[in-house]
């Protein structure tokens, strides 16, 4: 599960935003899928993808090669990166937005907003279309 900003979760499901950028990636590159938690003031699951290509670089690289489908300002992806040497990008593929956004409060036992990201454990049925718990 990622924990990303309300208004980058906005550009991601709009189609603008087609890659995340991380400082630091989740080690298991083959978990999947990836579910995105809208941060405050949201604080909901909004949306899962497929990890597509991951791309890691130095910062300028990966702005030069991806700034067009960023979804973010370059000076927001420069500050973002102002004390890195390398990050990743992470291609969102298969998006999958939920018709209700869902409360993990609900979904999961003891949930904790993940910081960056998290691994979580969830039965399969649970998220399918017909058995997303709304709010």
């Amino acid at each position: 599960m990622l924990s990303i900003k309300p208004k980058y979760v906005k550009e991601i499901l709009s189609g603008a935003k087609q890659y995340e950028f991380r400082k630091q990636i989740f080690r298991n590159k083959s978990a999947t899928p990836v579910f995105i938690y809208s941060s405050s003031p949201q604080k909901k699951i909004v949306t899962r993808f497929r990890v597509g290509k991951i791309v890691k670089g130095h910062p300028d690289y990966l702005w030069e090669q991806f700034w067009d489908v960023s979804g973010i300002s370059e000076q927001e992806f420069f500050e973002y990166f102002s004390d890195r040497d390398t990050g990743y990008a992470i291609r969102i593929d298969e998006l999958e937005p939920f018709p209700e956004p869902v409360d993990p409060y609900v979904v999961f036992e003891r949930f904790v907003a993940p910081q960056s990201f998290c691994y979580v454990e969830y039965p399969v049925n649970r998220f399918d279309r017909e058995e997303i718990p709304s709010t």
